[in-house]
């Protein structure tokens, strides 16, 4: 199974650097046989392969991974290849979930059945590479091979490097629920002209969404949840970064991530000229800016710092030279809130019936994930002060509770007293961004 999984991966592989080529030859070319290849078995089983790797849940008809597994992954996916081989496929409206933001509220989240994210991954082998040869460096959000420290390093080496001293940082707001279908399939057929692909992406797009009971159609808006939604995202929001290179690429650097960007430049009047810029072209392509508190002018000569992608960035004297700043990146504070609400229900009074090890072993797991992302930066005084929290969070609520001490600095001298710590992990020490000169 391992064997003939590799092999699919490699016909798969051969296919997008085929058509990467070709479309990375002609611009302007637009690519017409592509429906029969979505159906290939190969193309299905890899498919299949990163449907399975992400885990995700039922969709509306509750069809789970076990499900066709125990039903039989071959005769599934030979179904679907004469259902699209017929053209009796059809997308069922997706499950709609409201899931919290780190920020407050709730955001909309479309979980498609097993059957559409298989298809819509298909989709996403075939054509990926057609736009990939158009999109541009400025954009680093979910790219192959691209990611968002490569976004952060940009945005870091523009203010170091290039002594971009201004930015705008900015907010589209509501993108997902607010991408025009019109304009997002006249940007597709820039690429592709099988009409039998095309009609695909639309049903997706209009296939509405169960809230409960109820079956609602959107007339704007890409399902966040779904297998190809990232990939339309970045097809929409290319034509911004086509643009804005075009207007203003000499005097703001872009860096976007997904729907999530800023503009670095060197002066205010140019900040104030590519914000004024960025509104228009955003008008064009029948998006707004966020509110003012989200959408800003940062000084960073002035002391001032903003938040990208989870960093904070911000100008500090250098130890080694006081007369000289530099860019340096930590987690921002709602980062680091949202780290610490994540031990606290990690922690809970929930959490008391299970043995120490397995709390300290899913607290591990957090913090590995979060170290791993947070330590290319200047981030020593964060994770010191969040290894602190932890223990106390351990020590004194947990382990206090949990043995019924009423003196909580006994779970200290417990902790302390095992030679391993009860095997918890420590953020500190492990910061590894090689030009961060000193330690916060």
């Amino acid at each position: 199974m391992l064997a003939r999984a590799n092999d699919a991966c490699d016909k798969t592989r051969a296919l997008q650097r085929t058509l990467y080529r070709a479309a990375k030859r002609s611009g302007t070319r637009r690519f017409h046989a592509l429906y029969d290849k979505v159906y290939r078995k190969d193309i299905l089983e890899r498919a299949w392969t990163e449907v399975k790797k992400n885990h995700g849940a039922p969709g509306p008809d509750g069809l789970t991974i076990e499900a066709i597994e125990a039903y039989g992954v071959d005769a599934w996916l030979s179904e679907i290849a004469q259902d699209l081989r017929g053209d009796r496929y059809q997308a069922q409206p997706v499950r709609r979930v409201m899931i919290p933001k780190r920020q407050g509220g709730e955001r909309p989240l479309g979980v498609p059945s097993l059957r559409d994210r298989l298809v819509q991954a298909a989709v996403k082998i075939v054509i990926e590479p057609l736009f990939e040869a158009d999109f541009l460096d400025v954009s680093f959000g979910f790219r192959p091979r691209r990611n968002a420290m490569q976004a952060r390093e940009r945005v870091r080496t523009g203010i170091q490097r290039e002594r971009r001293r201004w930015v705008v940082d900015a907010d589209i707001q509501s993108f997902f629920d607010t991408v025009d279908h019109t304009v997002l399939l006249r940007l597709v057929r820039r690429r592709i002209s099988d009409r039998r692909v095309v009609k695909l992406i639309w049903g997706w797009l209009r296939v509405g969404a169960l809230d409960g009971a109820v079956l609602r159609h959107p007339v704007a808006g890409t399902p966040q949840g779904g297998v190809l939604s990232p990939l339309l995202a970045n097809i929409y929001l290319h034509e911004l970064d086509r643009l804005w290179q075009v207007r203003c690429g000499t005097i703001g650097a872009l860096t976007r991530y997904a729907d999530d960007l800023v503009i670095t430049t060197w002066k205010r009047n140019q900040a104030e000229r590519v914000l004024r810029a960025l509104e228009e072209i955003l008008h064009e392509l029948h998006l707004t800016l966020g509110q003012a508190k989200k959408t800003r002018l940062v000084n960073l000569a002035g002391g001032e710092g903003f938040d990208f992608l989870g960093f904070h960035y911000q100008l500090v004297l250098s130890r080694r030279n006081r007369n000289r700043t530099v860019a340096m990146t930590w987690p921002s504070k709602s980062a680091m809130a949202a780290a610490r609400q994540r031990i606290r229900d990690l922690t809970s009074p929930d959490q008391i019936g299970l043995p120490e090890i397995m709390v300290v072993q899913a607290v591990n797991r957090f913090l590995g994930g979060w170290g791993a992302y947070f330590r290319w930066g200047n981030s020593t005084k964060q994770f010191r002060a969040l290894d602190r929290f932890v223990i106390n969070r351990i020590c004194r609520s947990y382990m206090a509770r949990k043995h019924g001490w009423r003196r909580k600095g006994r779970g200290l001298y417990e902790l302390l007293k095992s030679r391993t710590r009860l095997g918890l992990i420590q953020l500190a020490g492990t910061v590894r961004y090689p030009s961060a000169y000193a330690a916060r």
